[in-house]
């Protein structure tokens, strides 16, 4: 970690203010990514974008310079439920990751919409076209892509406003005996383990409203409804509680050969340019029905 010395005019403003400044050649995205990811420090501690900086305060930081992409259309197959001039409604499979990343150069979301769709809206950059909201490379289901910056924009707000309802399928280990509660826990970066995310105090706030939909001898089905959606957020509070999801990799007992059974099946909200109310369901993917159908059965 590198140290920056606070400079008289640095005191009042805001951090992130300060280090777009300092560095000039990053974006204010990006800027705001490496503080929520504690890249950037103040007095050895992850602070918010807005922090304001005090007399005392020592900043810190570790920033590495973010590698250019190259994104091409692939013709992955891709499961279109819904499409109109604004927006597309994608079931993704699993095993696919979203959008590009440094460190993989696997096949991507982003490359199969570029060559199944006819447009994308350009909100996100060349990396992220149409991106609106993300599932976990190894969770399938349902996910909105804008195909209008007008169309982005309004979505986008939407969620912020939580005016899209998000509704997930998981199997996790354990007897759950509650038929519904909802687990109210802040989520942020792990402190020691930076590709994890854990129960921090000082997190975000992060609501998951959960439903008993199928007990099974020593596992549970579950319905998973999002109020918030922070990063890897079912996952962490479903093991928090002593009920990780089967398969997972990060939170799980123990890897397992078919993955994650998390499913975003159901997707509720009204359309951000006709007003009219969309309403999506998929059926869990053969994997995971397979799987929840063994246990019944045994």
């Amino acid at each position: 970690m590198k140290n920056i010395k606070i400079k008289s005019e640095y005191i009042g403003q805001r951090l992130d203010h300060i280090m777009y400044d300092f560095f000039g050649k990053y974006t204010k995205s990006y800027i705001q990514k490496m503080i929520k990811q504690g890249d950037i420090l103040v007095n050895d501690s992850q602070v918010k974008n807005g922090y304001i900086l005090k007399e005392e305060d020592q900043i810190s930081y570790q920033i590495e310079t973010p590698k250019i992409l190259d994104v091409a259309p692939e013709n992955i197959p891709l499961d279109i439920v819904y499409e109109d001039d604004y927006l597309a409604v994608i079931n993704k499979q699993k095993g696919l990751i979203v959008h590009p990343a440094s460190t993989t150069s696997a096949p991507t979301l982003v490359s199969a919409l570029m060559f199944h769709l006819s447009s994308l809206s350009s909100i996100n950059g060349t990396i992220r076209p149409g991106i609106v909201h993300r599932i976990d490379k190894d969770t399938s289901g349902l996910l909105i892509v804008a195909k209008s910056n007008e169309a982005h924009i309004k979505l986008s707000e939407m969620l912020k406003k939580h005016l899209i309802s998000r509704r997930y399928l998981a199997l996790v280990h354990g007897h759950i005996h509650h038929d519904h509660f909802s687990i109210d826990l802040p989520i942020a970066r792990h402190p020691n383990k930076r590709k994890q995310m854990a129960i921090v105090k000082e997190g975000r706030r992060a609501v998951t409203h959960v439903s008993v939909k199928k007990r099974l001898h020593q596992h549970t089905l579950v319905e998973c409804q999002l109020e918030t959606g922070r990063t890897h957020q079912i996952r962490v509070h479903l093991s928090h509680l002593k009920f990780p999801i089967v398969g997972d990799p990060i939170y799980g007992i123990k890897k397992e050969a078919f993955g994650q059974l998390l499913h975003a099946y159901q997707l509720i909200f009204e359309h951000p340019m006709t007003k009219e109310k969309m309403f999506f369901e998929v059926p869990l993917p053969e994997h995971m029905a397979s799987y929840i159908k063994k246990l019944d059965v045994s």
